[in-house]
C-alpha cells in the first residue's frame, strides 16, 4: 500500500527506492509511448504527431483507470510520466528509419507493455478498492486501452480485432497477480508472476497464432408460423 500511495501523490522520490511494481508502471509508459511513436512513423507524421500519439498511448489506459477509481490521475500528480513519453517520442522520431519491420516491433513492444500495465493496473485497483474483481478489470483496462486508442487514432489494424489472444492475456496476468497477492505472496513475486504470464500468453499468440474459439454464425431459424391455439 505504501508504494501505491507514493505513486499517485507524486512523492516516490521522498519515500525511497522504486519498487518492482512501480518500475513496471514506468516501463509500460515508455514502451507504450514507443509503440505510439512507431505508429506515427508508419504514417510519416511530424514531431508533434509523434509526441501526441506517444502520450496518448503511454498514458491513455492509466488515465481511464484513475478516473474510474476516483484517484488523482497519475501523470497530473507526477509529471515524470509526460517527460518519459516525450523523450521516447523524440528518440523514435530520430531512430525509426533504422528499423526494417516497424509494425512487427510495435506488436512485440506492445506485448511487453501489456504485461507491465496489466500488473500495475491490477495492483492499483487492489490497493484502492481491495476487490479482486475490480483489480482484474483495472489490469485489463490499463493494459489494453492505450493500444486501442493508438490504433484508432493512427488508422492501424486494431490489436483488439486481431484473431490472436490480446485481452485474454491481460486477464490472465492480472488474475495471476491478484491470486498471488491475496495468497500472501510478496509484491515482487506477484508482479513477476503476473508479468510472466501475460507476456507468455501474448508471445505465444504472436509467435504461434494462439486464439480463443471465435463465434461462428449459424443459419437463422425459420420465421414463426401462424400461432397455434
Amino acid at each position: 500500500m505504501r508504494a501505491f500511495t507514493c505513486h499517485y501523490t507524486g512523492k516516490a522520490s521522498q519515500e525511497g527506492a522504486v519498487t518492482p511494481v512501480i518500475f513496471l508502471d514506468y516501463l509500460g509508459v515508455a514502451l507504450f509511448a514507443a509503440t505510439g511513436a512507431l505508429a506515427a512513423s508508419r504514417k510519416q507524421l511530424d514531431i508533434i504527431g509523434f509526441l501526441f500519439l506517444a502520450a496518448v498511448t503511454g498514458i491513455g489506459g492509466g488515465t481511464a483507470r484513475d478516473l474510474i477509481l476516483g484517484v488523482p490521475v497519475f501523470w497530473v500528480a507526477q509529471h515524470t510520466y509526460i517527460v518519459v513519453c516525450a523523450v521516447t517520442a523524440c528518440l523514435v522520431y530520430f531512430l525509426a528509419h533504422l528499423i526494417e519491420s516497424r509494425y512487427r516491433l510495435l506488436l512485440w513492444l506492445d506485448a511487453v507493455a501489456l504485461a507491465a500495465f496489466s500488473v500495475f493496473g491490477a495492483y492499483k485497483g487492489l490497493a484502492v478498492t481491495g476487490s479482486a474483481v475490480v483489480a482484474v478489470i483495472m489490469g485489463i483496462f490499463t493494459g489494453t486501452l492505450g493500444g486501442i486508442l493508438r490504433d484508432v487514432l493512427a488508422g492501424e489494424p486494431s490489436v483488439l480485432l486481431r484473431q490472436e489472444i490480446y485481452v485474454a492475456a491481460a486477464l490472465a496476468g492480472a488474475g495471476t497477480f491478484v491470486a498471488i497477492s491475496l495468497a500472501g505472496g510478496l509484491p515482487g513475486l506477484a508482479a513477476a508472476g503476473g508479468f510472466a504470464v501475460t507476456l507468455a500468453v501474448r508471445s505465444g499468440a504472436l509467435h504461434f497464432g494462439w486464439t480463443l474459439p471465435s463465434y461462428k454464425s449459424r443459419p437463422g431459424r425459420a420465421p414463426d408460423g401462424p400461432a397455434r391455439r
